[in-house]
């Protein structure tokens, strides 16, 4: 089909502001150097983006002679996204503006629901609802994004073993919850992993990266692969958390033995810590709040030798290093960001042996090649990560926004 200059002006849009975007504040020349359009294209693209209200000049900076450069950036206020984490552990939503700062937060758990994708659906919609009202008076909602721990088909049916979930038709059972106090705003369900590496990507440990694997850590495990370019990022994810890493080994939730997850899962770590000689009860509650503590305990006074605590975290460092190694081996890339809510918890206490581990388990020419990274996103990352998911689709049509 043969592209009309509508169809251009659309995709000059869409290239200037998403570098802009992606890249902070810049200047015309720069967007003439990145996007190879001419000086008075970029002129009239940014004429209009600044005329919808996109885009606002900020400031200047100094130039190799001649008169400084007005810096250009994406206006915050433009409107806000909501991001949905529906977790194993807890179902979160954020409220973000469109350059995704964080506006407010809500946090529910999600036990009471057994999982049940109807009461799932029921309590992402009153999250949406709760978050919303939260921020008190704000701009228009643009969109609504939604991170699952599983597969989402072209059909909107819902894959996700670890929940119990097959041909789930989870998005429609959504929106029919949110139509009537968000029903204008689109929604977007994507797999979480996917979504957490967008994020790393965008505003994480993965910014300037080529070729990142993005690890997202919890009950379940996941990887996004993201690749960056001048053409655009891409992420997709793999069922890394299944791939088997001892033949006949442990028992995993997908019916399989041996998988990764079996060993390095939020829960298969502190089953395993209970295993073993020397393992207290845990005073917490709940499996965030149990892996906590078994850090604190790994970390306490006299805990660094042959304490169970520390054994069970030096375990599961050797497993996740194989895991990584086997990515590197794979893929080659240039960083590994180790981020969810358990890379959060049990990041900074298992980071060197994940590294030594690596060290020992993949080819040295291509681990050499690869830096091992803790995620910046925080507890919030998978709902920020679902947050992009209308950002893409808004900058991708040029910031043309919905009705």
């Amino acid at each position: 089909m043969q592209q009309t200059t509508r169809d251009l002006r659309r995709h000059n849009r869409a290239a200037l502001l998403s570098h802009l975007y992606r890249h902070g504040p810049g200047s015309r020349l720069e967007l003439m150097q990145a996007s190879g359009l001419s000086s008075a294209s970029v002129s009239n693209v940014v004429s209009d983006l600044i005329s919808d209200g996109l885009v606002a000049e900020a400031g200047s900076e100094n130039s190799d002679g001649g008169r400084p450069r007005t810096l250009l950036q994406v206006r915050p206020d433009v409107g806000h996204v909501v991001g949905v984490d529906v977790g194993e552990t807890h179902l979160q939503a954020g409220l973000f503006d469109f350059t995704l700062a964080t506006i407010a937060s809500v946090t529910f758990p999600i036990a009471d629901t057994r999982l049940v994708p109807e009461r799932v659906a029921e309590l992402a919609a009153t999250a949406i609802e709760a978050v919303v009202a939260k921020a008190g008076p704000h701009g228009p909602v643009l969109g609504i994004g939604v991170g699952v721990p599983g597969a989402v088909k072209p059909d909107g049916l819902v894959h996700a073993p670890t929940l119990g979930w097959s041909g789930v038709p989870f998005p429609s059972m959504l929106a029919t919850g949110i139509a009537e106090s968000l029903g204008g705003a689109p929604l977007y369900v994507d797999n979480c992993a996917r979504t957490l590496g967008q994020a790393e990507m965008w505003r994480g440990a993965g910014r300037g990266a080529e070729r990142a694997v993005i690890a997202l850590l919890g009950v379940g495990i996941g990887a996004a692969f993201a690749t960056d370019s001048r053409s655009g990022m891409t992420s997709t994810t793999s069922e890394w958390g299944h791939t088997i890493i001892q033949a006949g080994g442990a028992a995993c939730r997908c019916g399989s033995r041996g998988c990764l997850e079996a060993y390095v899962g939020a829960e298969a770590i502190l089953a395993d810590y209970r295993s073993l000689a020397g393992a207290q009860p845990f005073v917490a509650v709940g499996t965030e709040a149990m892996l906590a503590e078994l850090v604190g305990r790994a970390a306490a006074p006299g805990s660094a030798g042959p304490g169970a605590a520390a054994t069970a975290l030096t375990t599961a460092s050797d497993y996740l290093g194989i895991g990584i190694s086997n990515l590197i081996n794979l893929l080659a890339p240039d960083r590994v960001v180790l981020s969810g809510w358990a890379g959060e918890t049990l990041g900074p206490a298992i980071l060197p042996q994940v590294r030594a581990a690596v060290d020992r388990y993949a080819l040295s020419y291509m681990s050499g090649q690869t830096v091992i990274e803790l995620g910046q996103l925080g507890q919030e990352a998978v709902a920020l990560g679902a947050a992009t998911l209308p950002i893409v689709e808004l900058l991708a049509a040029g910031g043309r926004l919905p009705a």
